[in-house]
């Protein structure tokens, strides 16, 4: 046996409560080290570093 709603919802209280699903820009931050743009509290793509420490070694 399933929920059964005992009234219709109507398209406008279904639309409203969908509303809040949007999709948001990611935060981005600039690396202390370099400058680039990366998101926060993760290992800078283009030098390799973390909290001003290398952690990966860049060619």
């Amino acid at each position: 046996m399933s929920i059964c709603p005992k009234n219709k919802t109507s398209r406008a209280r279904r639309d409203k409560r969908r509303a809040n699903w949007k999709m948001t820009a990611p935060t981005l931050v600039k690396c202390s080290k370099c400058g680039a743009l990366m998101m926060p509290h993760r290992v800078c793509k283009s030098c390799g570093s973390y909290n001003k420490k290398e952690i990966i070694a860049q060619d």
